[in-house]
């Protein structure tokens, strides 16, 4: 440790041999330093703060009904194309600032300039607030006032037209698709009808394609000829019942059951004819049933052949059930019939679809080709007239704009007070500058010309043992002007210090006397 501060010592002592250059260099670096900060121009901030609204009660009532936009990423886009060229173009032709730009490299340097000095925070993928911060630094108030409001104005108006803008835009262009996609739905319905025409009955019915219809045409037909085999069968068997049967029956009591009913109406009739006219619907039926049992009579009696013997009373009646059958024969002998004409008519069918096999397939094949190019632009234009109607909807409603409201929570204001630079920081960075330059300066001229304090270190350097040193003598005079020098020193220093304290103290006052200056200097420069 020793040696680390003997060898610190040594560093001190030979620097302090410069110290008079160190502290020339120190004021000039430091007076300097001061001027350049003093002629720095001043810097206004101006800043505006919004909060984009997304929400709107518009926007669940035209859910499904209307296109819905993400405002999110809409408004991402607006807060990235903000700084685009052509905006930052727009907002340095409102705001005056290409007045003294006389070359398309000056247009260049100022457009870069306020991409550097325009700051725009909000928006980002964490930041979900809708906050939006806006500020802008330049040489004048109201430069950076005008810049700040022009952007503000630029996004509010951007960010609304846009939807707008958009949404017209896609009206047009659906407007296109759909006129085409009617043209082409024209042609695909007009081929599909001369289709048709050109091969009727090689069409497919609604109950399948062709191979379905010839199974269905065998089933039939087999299911036809079961029929008919069970229809045959019936028939023959009701033919056999029917000859073991006899037409006419003998009845002894069927006379007089006969004549009793015949009777009973007869009194019922003049029953009736007491309380209603002829005319009554009740009178009419029961005369019709009379009549009918006396023809019945009348037939009977005439059938019956004529009987001799004792017996006169007996008489003879149909066999009903003899009658039933030869009824039910006759229904079986017409349903055969029917069968084999169905059976004949569903052969012919099933022999014309065979005959027709290298057609009919090939005539549905083509026909489905043109039902699913016919049903893929039906499907197309049907899609595009729902988009066009949603888009329509989201006009009409202002779903494009009432989405977003914009509420700016710190309009852009005029800036009374600089915001930079930071001199204060400035200056007193200037005066450590100067410090470090002077001992730079000292250390430098010390290692170029190095001196020696003690005889370790002139032993060490020259690589010989030092036998002893010889003191210097300061006689009274010499210690008088040494102190004399240090007093001379330390009252420079310090009044470099009260200096930095007087520019610490007027540096407004400094910073607008060397600006001027500046100011008419270039001046003088440029008219010269």
């Amino acid at each position: 440790m020793q040696e680390q501060l003997n060898q610190l010592y040594g560093y001190l002592h030979g620097m302090w041999r410069y110290r008079w250059s160190a502290l020339l260099i120190t004021w000039v670096v430091a007076l300097l330093a001061w001027m350049f900060v003093f002629s720095l121009p001043n810097q206004y901030t101006a800043g505006a703060v919004i909060y984009v609204d997304t929400t709107s009660i518009m926007k669940p009532l035209l859910k499904d009904l209307a296109l819905d936009v993400d405002t999110h990423d809409e408004l991402k886009v607006m807060s990235r194309t903000l700084l685009s060229r052509e905006n930052l173009l727009s907002v340095i032709r409102e705001t005056d600032m290409a007045l003294g730009v006389t070359s398309p490299l000056e247009k260049e340097a100022l457009v870069e300039r306020l991409t550097k000095d325009i700051d725009m925070r909000g928006g980002g993928k964490r930041d979900r607030s809708n906050i939006y911060e806006i500020s802008y630094k330049g040489d004048s108030a109201e430069g950076a006032y005008k810049v700040v409001s022009v952007l503000l104005n630029n996004m509010i108006e951007n960010t609304l037209n846009s939807g707008r803008t958009d949404t017209v835009t896609a009206q047009k262009f659906l407007n296109t698709q759909i006129t085409e996609y009617e043209q082409r739905l024209s042609k695909a319905e007009q081929k599909l009808a001369d289709f048709k025409k050109a091969n009727i009955g090689f069409m497919p019915d609604d109950k399948g394609s062709y191979y379905g219809r010839l199974q269905r045409a065998q089933e039939s037909v087999d299911n036809t000829r079961s029929a008919l085999r069970l229809a045959n069968q019936r028939y023959a068997e009701l033919k056999k019942q029917l000859n073991g049967e006899v037409p006419l029956i003998d009845s002894t009591g069927y006379q007089s059951s006969r004549a009793q009913k015949l009777q009973k109406y007869q009194e019922l009739l003049e029953s009736l004819l007491n309380q209603y006219t002829d005319q009554h619907p009740d009178v009419l039926a029961l005369k019709a049933t009379i009549a009918e049992l006396k023809a019945t009579d009348n037939e009977t009696q005439k059938a019956v052949p004529a009987t001799a013997g004792s017996n006169s009373d007996a008489v003879v009646e149909f066999n009903p059930v003899y009658q039933e059958l030869k009824v039910e024969l006759s229904k079986a002998s017409v349903e055969v019939e029917i069968l084999k004409v169905q059976l004949a008519d569903k052969r012919q069918v099933m022999k014309r679809l065979k005959d027709d096999i290298d057609v009919i397939p090939e005539v549905e094949a083509r026909l489905s080709k043109l039902n699913r190019d016919y049903e893929v632009t039906r499907g197309r234009y049907l899609s595009l007239v729902e988009r066009r109607e949603s888009a329509r909807l989201a006009q009409d409603a202002g779903q494009s704009s009432s989405n977003i409201s914009f509420r700016v929570i710190e309009p852009p204001i005029v800036p009374v007070k600089p915001s930079g630079p930071a001199r204060l920081l400035l200056l007193a960075a200037s005066l450590f500058v100067a410090l470090g330059a002077g001992l730079a300066w000292s250390f430098l001229k010390f290692m170029l010309e190095p001196t020696f304090f003690n005889m370790r270190q002139v032993s060490e350097k020259i690589g010989l043992p030092v036998l002893g040193t010889v003191r210097l003598y300061l006689s009274p005079q010499h210690k008088r002007e040494r102190k004399l020098q240090l007093v001379s020193f330390l009252s420079v220093t310090c009044l470099l210090l009260l200096v930095f304290g007087g520019v610490i103290t007027f540096h407004k006052t400094g910073a607008e006397l060397i600006g001027s200056a500046v100011a008419d200097f270039s001046q003088k420069l440029g008219e010269g």
